[in-house]
């Protein structure tokens, strides 16, 4: 009788300890998630959008694979050796190819942000800084030389201590600094993100999903017409080609607002708003094949 009791005693010892154990192993697995959610892994925008632009080479160029994209996880880039632990240095501007660059690409507002992919709103906040990448990828595949503008809008709106508002200026000192080291510079792209709700900056189209577009045309630049009328070109190639996936021109100007953003730099300047904050990469990729098509399109009659 005592020995039964004393195996009875040892197998509740026993499962104790099991329980122990297994509610010690869950509690390491909560946490680990927890810290993981928790934690921010830096991934880049060129890291992203390489990820994104080989995805979609892979798959017939440009296919329709938002489900794929959208699930997009720091474990897909690690797997393709793209990941990437710190932002892209930003001393000097970046060169794809420096050979006579026609195309300068950059953002006054670097940090408007898309809809960050799935595990985590934690860790990828893709921002329109992703555009510039895709578009460079496609615009130099059809041998069109272009340079991504890397270095930081903050830096210099801190070292002037100016504020939010004073964006296009700083861009503007990228912008000269761009000229004098590639005289062969003739099409400036400034891309933005609207700040609107998703329903008014999605677009289906045959049966693909896009970001929708809209240009911005600054009536305080004496000589926005030159502007407005290179704009139009490429604008209607899109109505054209893409029903309903540019929301048109958008002129501004009088008291309160810039009214220029640096388009009397060129006449060829344009500011084009590529989706808004709860758009996927996907969508916005699909957008930027759509604008690179017709851009390609129009400038191919001027070079």
């Amino acid at each position: 009788m005592k020995k039964k009791f004393i195996a009875k005693k040892n197998k509740r010892k026993r499962l104790l300890k099991y329980l122990f154990f297994f509610c010690f192993f869950l509690f390491g697995l909560y946490l680990s998630f927890y810290f993981l959610n928790k934690s921010t892994i830096k991934i880049s925008d060129k890291t992203i959008a390489k990820f994104i632009v080989d995805l979609a080479y892979n798959n017939k160029i440009f296919s329709n694979k938002e489900s794929i994209i959208n699930k997009l996880t720091p474990v897909d880039l690690l797997e393709n050796n793209y990941y990437d632990f710190s932002l892209p240095k930003t001393e000097e501007p970046v060169v794809t190819k420096a050979k006579e660059p026609l195309i300068y690409i950059y953002n006054s507002h670097q940090t408007e942000s898309y809809q960050p992919s799935n595990f985590a709103e934690f860790s990828i906040n893709p921002t329109v800084m992703v555009a510039n990448y895709i578009l460079a990828d496609i615009l130099e595949e059809h041998n069109l030389e272009t340079v991504i503008e890397e270095r930081s809008i903050k830096e210099i709106l801190n070292q002037n201590n100016w504020r939010y508002s004073y964006s296009y200026m700083a861009s503007r000192f990228f912008l000269e600094d761009a000229k004098n080291n590639y005289p062969s510079l003739t099409y400036y792209i400034d891309i933005h993100r609207d700040s609107i709700k998703k329903e008014k900056t999605t677009v289906t189209i045959n049966n693909k999903q896009y970001a929708k577009t809209i240009f911005l045309i600054g009536l305080e630049n004496p000589n926005y017409q030159e502007n407005l009328s290179f704009t139009t070109l490429i604008n209607d190639k899109m109505n054209e080609r893409y029903p309903g996936l540019s929301k048109g021109i958008y002129k501004k100007g009088g008291e309160g607002v810039n009214g220029v953003y640096n388009q009397d730099f060129s006449n060829r300047a344009i500011l084009i708003e590529i989706g808004g904050y709860e758009n996927t990469l996907s969508e916005v990729l699909n957008s930027v094949v759509a604008f690179s098509d017709c851009f390609m399109e129009v400038i191919n009659d001027e070079i």
